[in-house]
């Protein structure tokens, strides 16, 4: 019997666009939303492209960073040119080759909940950017994180990532909010993405408002303080063991 793996959909538009495909766009799909392109140019955005919480997050990294979920690599390669040394790591073999391939230094291929290599020395700064909290996948998966980041992180220590409050998704024509308050948390949603014809396996995506991620972070042993927030409810929270 022999299995296939998963297709890398992300990691085939990445590289698409790498190669000079500038049309290169995913198709993404959500079980609480309506179908949204996402052009690839977005992974490859430079520092004025990116938004005001992404270069806050990139001003306020310190020491060794651990880039999680980095995509085709721009926040590694803006702190690399910062002179910050800098580990990005990404689940998808068509997104590590890119970074490779853009030249970000030190590249790896896991998920966000595998161990520190005995030999590397844990990080100051661990970023988790583009609703990095996100990869967590579930309240569970984030209580869980939070127990991991412990041995990624260095003394004094610091994680940086994004999230964001989704329950506008939920707000009838009033602005009542109206969902099932004995299902999942209203923040734990499903994806998928597609891409030439080709769609991946569904993920848990973890939108987890900053009330909770606070209860969260505390029972965790870290305190959360609160950096920036957008127009899109979308916040940028420091992360640091108390």
């Amino acid at each position: 019997m022999t299995t296939t793996s998963a297709p890398d959909i992300l990691g085939h538009a990445l590289l698409a666009y790498h190669r000079g495909d500038a049309a290169a766009a995913l198709t993404v799909h959500c079980n609480v939303a309506d179908d949204e392109p996402l052009p690839a140019a977005y992974f490859f955005r430079t520092l004025l492209q990116m938004p005001d919480l992404e270069r806050l997050a990139l001003d306020e990294s310190r020491g060794r960073v651990l880039d999680l979920g980095a995509g085709a690599g721009c926040h590694a390669l803006e702190l690399q040119s910062r002179g910050f040394a800098v580990k990005a790591v990404d689940v998808s073999a068509g997104a590590a080759q890119v970074m490779t391939e853009r030249g970000v230094r030190t590249v790896a291929r896991h998920d966000l909940f595998a161990p520190l290599p005995p030999t590397e020395l844990p990080y100051d700064t661990v970023l988790l950017l583009m609703n990095g909290l996100g990869l967590t996948g579930t309240l569970g998966g984030l209580d869980r994180f939070l127990a991991h980041a412990r041995t990624l992180l260095a003394p004094g220590g610091q994680i940086l990532a994004t999230s964001s409050d989704v329950r506008y998704l939920y707000e009838d024509e009033e602005g009542a909010l109206v969902f099932n308050l004995n299902g999942p948390y209203y923040g734990e949603v499903e994806y998928s993405l597609s891409y030439e014809g080709r769609t991946g396996a569904a993920f848990p995506w973890l939108f987890v408002d900053a009330a909770l991620l606070t209860d969260a972070a505390e029972a965790a042993g870290y305190t959360a303080d609160f950096l920036g927030e957008d127009e899109d409810e979308q916040y940028l929270v420091r992360l640091q063991i108390s």
